[in-house]
C-alpha cells in the first residue's frame, strides 16, 4: 500500500483512533489545570462529611490523607503515564487492539455507564446549588419531586454537554479557568467559618495555636466517633482511602485518555494539583466548612447538602462553586464516557456519541439517589475496572521484559481474546471475593486484585500465543506507525498556527482577575484574624459574603476574557 492510499485511509479515521499528534501535545500547566478543576469538586463537600461520618480522628486525617494522595500521584506517573506517553492512545483503542472488539465492548459499556453516572451526580450536586438559591424544596427521595428541580438540571446539564463536545482542549481550558478559582474558594471557606467553630468550642473567634486547632478538630469535626457512636477508622483506612478513590483512573489507566496529550511521563507529577490541594486541602477545607454551617444551624454535618454548606461557608459564592465544582468534573468525566461510547459505535464520531450519552446522563441526573450514591458507586468502579488496567499493564510493560510479544493477539488478528476476557473475569471473582470475606480492607482490595490479575493474564496469554515472535506483523506495525506520523505532520502544516497575545491589555485583564483572587483571601483572612469579638465576626463574615461575590463576577468575567484574547489563529 503507498503513502497516498494510506493517508486516505487515516482521513477516513475519527481521530480519536490515532496516536496523538506531535502537534496537538500539551505542556505540564494544561494537565495542572485539568486535574486541579477535576479534583476540586463538588463531591469534595460531600467527602469531608464522610470522614466526619465514619469517625476519622483529626491527625489521622491530616497525615493519613497527605501519605494517601502522595501515593495516588505515584500511580499516575509510574502506572497510567508511561503507557500513555509511550503509546499516545486512549484506554479504549489501546485495549481493542491487545483484547478484541469483543473485551473492549463489553469494558467500554461498563465505562460508559460508570462515568455517565458519575457525570450525572455531578450535575445534581450542581442543580442542589440552584435549588437552594430559589427555596426549590430538597429532593430527598430516589425520584424528583418538583418541576423546577428538572428544568434546573437540564440547564446544568446542557451546558455540561456543550463544553465536552468540543474535546480535550475545551475541557483542558474550562478547568484551568475555574481550578484558581476553585482553590482560593475552598480554603476562603475554611478560613470564614473557623471561627464560628472556635467560638462553640473555645468561646473565641481564634483558635490560639495548634493545640487549640487539634481540640477543634477531636471535639467538633474528626471525633474518632462514626455516624453509629462507635469508634471509627484510623490512619490506615484514611490512607487507603486516599489512594483508592480514584483507582479507575490510574490502577485502572482510564486516564491515559488524558495524559496521551502529555508531552513528558512527569507531566502527570501535575496530578498534585489535583490531590494535594482538591482531595487534601480541599476534604480538610470541606469537613471545617460542614461542621462550621451544622453549629450556625444547629444541625449534624451530615444532614447538610452542598448547598447549605457552600453558602454558610461563602455567600452567594458558594452557590457559584457547587455549580463549577460539579460542571468541572462532570466534564471531564463526560468526555470519557463519549469516548467510550464511540469505541463501541465506532462508525460515529465522538461528537454525536457524546451528545447521545450526555442525553442520557441528564435524565439520570434528575434523579437525586445518584448522587446520595456517589461514593459507593466510585469504589465499585475502581475494583470493577482496576482488573483491565493489569492486564494493559502487563501487555505493554511486563511482556516485552520477559520476551513475551506485545499487541501478539491483533498480530493473530483475534476478535476475542480469552486470556483478557477470563483474566478479568477471575480477577473481579477475586476482588469481589476478597471483599465478601472481608479479610482485607476495603480501600486496599485494589492492590491483591491488581497483581492476581496481572499473573494471571500473563500465565494465559503465554498460552495462546504471546510467546511466539511475530516478525511480519510486527514490521507492519512499525511502517504503519510511520506513515501515521507523516500524515500527521502533514495536517500539521496544514493546519492554523495559534500565536498567544502579549499585549498589555491582555497583562492587564490577568492581573486584575488574579487580584481579585487575591482580595478574596484577603477578606478571608480579615473574617478569621479581625474578628475579636461574635459580633465582630458576623460582621466580617457578611462582608465577606458580599464583596467576594464581587470578586468572583470580576475574575470569571475578566479571566475569561484574556483567555479568549489570548489566541490568535493564523492560516497555515
Amino acid at each position: 500500500m503507498n503513502t497516498t492510499e494510506d493517508f486516505k485511509q487515516f482521513e477516513a479515521l475519527d481521530e480519536e483512533y490515532l496516536p496523538v499528534a506531535k502537534h496537538k501535545l500539551h505542556d505540564w500547566t494544561h494537565f495542572a489545570g485539568l486535574y486541579a478543576a477535576e479534583h476540586v469538586a463538588a463531591t469534595e463537600f460531600v467527602i469531608g462529611a464522610t470522614f466526619v461520618a465514619l469517625g476519622a480522628k483529626t491527625m489521622d486525617i491530616i497525615l493519613g490523607l497527605l501519605i494517601g494522595n502522595i501515593l495516588a500521584v505515584l500511580s499516575w506517573r509510574f502506572i497510567t503515564s508511561p503507557i500513555a506517553v509511550e503509546t499516545r492512545l486512549s484506554l479504549y483503542t489501546y485495549l481493542n487492539k491487545i483484547a478484541g472488539d469483543s473485551m473492549t465492548k463489553l469494558y467500554n459499556w461498563a465505562n460508559v455507564i460508570i462515568f455517565s453516572v458519575i457525570s450525572a451526580a455531578m450535575i445534581t450536586v450542581s442543580a442542589t446549588a440552584v435549588r437552594f438559591a430559589f427555596d426549590i424544596p430538597a429532593q430527598l427521595n430516589w425520584y424528583p419531586t418538583n418541576v423546577w428541580f428538572i428544568l434546573i438540571v437540564l440547564a446544568v446539564g446542557i451546558f455540561v454537554v456543550s463544553i465536552a463536545l468540543y474535546g480535550f482542549n475545551a475541557v483542558s481550558e474550562f478547568s484551568g479557568l475555574c481550578a484558581p478559582w476553585l482553590f482560593v474558594m475552598f480554603t476562603s471557606g475554611a478560613m470564614v467559618l473557623l471561627p464560628a467553630l472556635s467560638l462553640d468550642v473555645l468561646e473565641k473567634t481564634l483558635p490560639a495555636g495548634w493545640t487549640d486547632i487539634m481540640t477543634l478538630g477531636d471535639q467538633r469535626i474528626w471525633t474518632g466517633i462514626n455516624s453509629d457512636g462507635k469508634p471509627g477508622i484510623g490512619l490506615v483506612e484514611v490512607i487507603g482511602f486516599g489512594w483508592a478513590a480514584n483507582t479507575i483512573t490510574h490502577f485502572g489507566l482510564v486516564d491515559m485518555a488524558l495524559l496521551r496529550f502529555a508531552k513528558k511521563k512527569n507531566y502527570a507529577y501535575a496530578s498534585s494539583t489535583g490531590m494535594m490541594f482538591g482531595h487534601y486541602v480541599a476534604w480538610i477545607a470541606a469537613g471545617i466548612m460542614g461542621a462550621g454551617a451544622a453549629v450556625i444551624l444547629g444541625k449534624s454535618i451530615v444532614e447538610l447538602d452542598p448547598g447549605d454548606v457552600a453558602y454558610y461557608a461563602l455567600g452567594w459564592s458558594g452557590f457559584v462553586i457547587v455549580i463549577v465544582a460539579g460542571w468541572t468534573t462532570a466534564i471531564t468525566n463526560l468526555y470519557r464516557s463519549g469516548l467510550a461510547a464511540q469505541a463501541i459505535f465506532f462508525n460515529h464520531s465522538r461528537k454525536l456519541t457524546t451528545i447521545v450519552v450526555g442525553v442520557v446522563t441528564v435524565v439520570i441526573a434528575c434523579f437525586p439517589f445518584v448522587f446520595s450514591q456517589i461514593l459507593p458507586l466510585l469504589t465499585y468502579a475502581g475494583l470493577l475496572v482496576v482488573p483491565v488496567g493489569a492486564i494493559v499493564f502487563a501487555e505493554h510493560q511486563l511482556f516485552p521484559r520477559i520476551g513475551y510479544t506485545r499487541y501478539w493477539s491483533s498480530y493473530r488478528k483475534l476478535t476475542f481474546s480469552m486470556p483478557a476476557v477470563a483474566s478479568w473475569g477471575l480477577g473481579l471473582a477475586f476482588g469481589f471475593g476478597l471483599n465478601a470475606l472481608d479479610v482485607i480492607s476495603f480501600f486496599y482490595l485494589f492492590i491483591p486484585t491488581w497483581f492476581f490479575t496481572t499473573v494471571v493474564y500473563t500465565l494465559l496469554a503465554s498460552r495462546y500465543g504471546a510467546k511466539q515472535k511475530y516478525p511480519v506483523e510486527a514490521k507492519e506495525e512499525e511502517l504503519q506507525n510511520e506513515n501515521i506520523e507523516r500524515f500527521q505532520e502533514q495536517q500539521a502544516k496544514e493546519e492554523p498556527v495559534i500565536s498567544k497575545d502579549v499585549s498589555l491589555f491582555s497583562k492587564g485583564l490577568k492581573f486584575v482577575a488574579i487580584s481579585a483572587l487575591v482580595a478574596t483571601l484577603v477578606l478571608a483572612c480579615k473574617v478569621l484574624f479581625g474578628s475579636a469579638t461574635e459580633t465582630n465576626y458576623i460582621k466580617n463574615r457578611e462582608l465577606f459574603y458580599t464583596y467576594a461575590f464581587i470578586c468572583t463576577i470580576i475574575y470569571f468575567v475578566l479571566a475569561y476574557w484574556a483567555l479568549k484574547r489570548g489566541k490568535t489563529y493564523n492560516p497555515a
